[in-house]
């Protein structure tokens, strides 16, 4: 089983996931080096449903919103790498250039039962308009673990070198 989708293959997974009558959990973000925050989100994600959806950022998308060095990892290691973690069912490589329309659109298609933040979450906003679409609940399932994200790490690394 491949647990890496384009969008098409994961609107067709989710349909056959919801006829079975399981639930559908949807993450998302960009995922580039895996830290303990991140496991601990997944592993809290999948808790809360049968099965865990991952929106994976695109490396363009990731460029523009972390700055020019960024991702360390393109999409493809990252979704390889999150394919491989126990939590994770699906992951969706998403394109480049989403508009939150896109976004709205996918959510519509793949119809989660609910999407998972992180206290604090940036886009809570965006994501509650997106749940009210299609009548699915947001909860938040971690905190924010301050010490713990991918551009610290980076910052720390590039000091050692």
């Amino acid at each position: 089983m491949n647990k890496i989708l384009t969008i098409e293959q994961a609107i067709k997974e989710g349909e056959n996931i919801r006829r079975k009558g399981k639930t559908i959990v949807l993450v998302g973000g960009c995922f580039d080096i895996l830290h303990i925050g991140h496991i601990t989100f997944l592993e809290k994600a999948k808790a809360a449903g049968d099965t865990l959806f991952v929106f994976l950022e695109s490396d363009e998308s990731i460029k523009k919103l972390k700055g020019e060095n960024r991702p360390i990892n393109n999409q493809e290691n990252r979704a390889k790498i999150l394919a491989a973690l126990t939590p994770v069912d699906y992951v969706i490589l998403l394109p480049t250039h989403l508009k939150d329309l896109d976004y709205e659109q996918m959510i519509i298609q793949i119809k989660p039962a609910i999407i998972a933040t992180t206290q604090g979450d940036v886009r809570r906003k965006n994501k509650e308009r997106q749940a009210a679409l299609i009548n699915c609940r947001i909860i938040e399932v971690t905190n924010y673990i301050r010490d713990q994200s991918t551009t610290r790490l980076v910052k720390l690394l590039g000091k050692e070198l």
